[in-house]
């Protein structure tokens, strides 16, 4: 993981030549660089899943039918793109899969899966319906059983669009492992996590900290930690660390017990893929 690969993530949408619309109408008069706390909290943006789907033939049928079905079965809300998929390769593809692959996780992905990428003959993109905060983790679990139905009808390669993370077919082997194993727990808190794991990206490089990017996929806010925190899979494990404390003891004690605050000031626009709209907990330098 380096400061240049960070960087080309915040391309992604300009990489993929496609970018979702992520939010409800906001007010026109908010056109400037940075959203405000007002803003924010008064806007109505809601997050969505986006999810990329290669397959290895050329013809959309076989992911676009297992899809059709997984969503009369389960997935309500959920929904094919017509405007992006596409029965033919994507020449970009190995250069997004390439920023988006998971670089915390030990063998998130192997060469077998960066040769499935080059080799793919299809794309299909799925929209998940506007996410409310308390639907997320919900949400979330259902998208990584629609993941599951379509790496059983044929997909070769999957990537998470809302936050840029890829995964090897094996790694989302092992989270929907994981995801059906708390779902049927009935453990909210281990669905969240796993929810976490499987659909933000971390970390980014923003000045003077690292980021997570995604969190609000689940509901959370994301979690800056300064760069002089320790190494990177360091400032990973308290970023991470953080957001099961905020999950499980509540946001306000957890901000209190790290004497952070709790920022609405972003950097990102709200229609962009990087806004976060249950804002960013900034620990302390």
């Amino acid at each position: 993981m380096n400061l240049q690969r960070r960087a080309l993530l915040a391309s992604i949408g300009t990489v993929i030549g496609w970018k979702p619309s992520w939010s409800k109408q906001i007010s026109p008069d908010s056109g400037e660089e940075t959203s405000s706390q007002n803003e924010v909290e008064k806007s109505s943006v809601t997050s969505r899943h986006v999810l990329c789907f290669l397959g290895k033939e050329r013809d959309l049928s076989p992911l676009s039918d297992a899809a059709t079905q997984a969503i009369r079965d389960f997935a309500t809300g959920f929904s094919v793109d017509e405007n992006y998929s596409q029965p033919e390769p994507d020449d970009r593809m190995s250069q997004s899969f390439a920023v988006c692959w998971d670089w915390v996780k030990a063998d998130a992905w192997s060469p077998a899966d960066e040769d499935a990428v080059a080799d793919h003959q299809s794309v299909l993109y799925i929209l998940g319906p506007s996410m409310q905060q308390a639907e997320t983790v919900k949400v979330s679990m259902l998208a990584l059983r629609l993941v599951e139905r379509l790496i059983g009808a044929g997909a070769v390669a999957v990537k998470g669009e809302s936050a840029g993370i890829a995964h090897g077919l094996d790694r989302w082997r092992e989270l929907i492992r994981q995801g059906a194993e708390a779902t049927k727990a009935a453990d909210p808190l281990a669905e969240q996590r796993i929810g976490r794991l499987a659909f933000a990206k971390r970390p980014l490089s923003v000045p003077g900290f690292l980021e997570s990017f995604g969190f609000h996929l689940v509901g959370l806010p994301e979690v800056y930690v300064p760069e002089s925190a320790g190494s990177e899979r360091q400032i990973v494990a308290i970023m991470d660390a953080v957001a099961d404390e905020i999950a499980q003891r509540g946001l306000e004690p957890t901000l209190k017990v790290h004497r952070a605050g709790l920022s609405f000031d972003s950097t990102y626009e709200p229609d962009e893929f990087k806004f976060n709209p249950y804002g960013i907990v900034r620990l302390p330098k």
